[in-house]
């Protein structure tokens, strides 16, 4: 089940996990749309594509709560 981190990390920008524009790698890093646009799609932390994180919503996101520990260091 994916971490669903609530930000993003090179900007600290909120990604809430019930909506799009949230991307991940393998290793769930999380960035904004924009962040991952200007890093080519590409992790900087372990070189990894970044691909769109899918939404949790509804019954699920109610059973599995996203993660609230912030990952954005400024």
């Amino acid at each position: 089940m994916l971490d669903m981190r609530p930000d993003c990390e090179r900007c600290g920008a909120d990604l809430p996990a019930d909506e799009g524009g949230a991307f991940i790698c393998s290793f769930e890093c999380t960035f904004c749309a924009d962040c991952a646009d200007a890093l080519d799609e590409t992790c900087p932390n372990c070189g990894g594509e970044l691909l769109d994180r899918p939404a949790r919503v509804g019954k699920a996101l109610k059973q599995h709560p996203a993660a609230t520990e912030r990952r954005f260091r400024a």
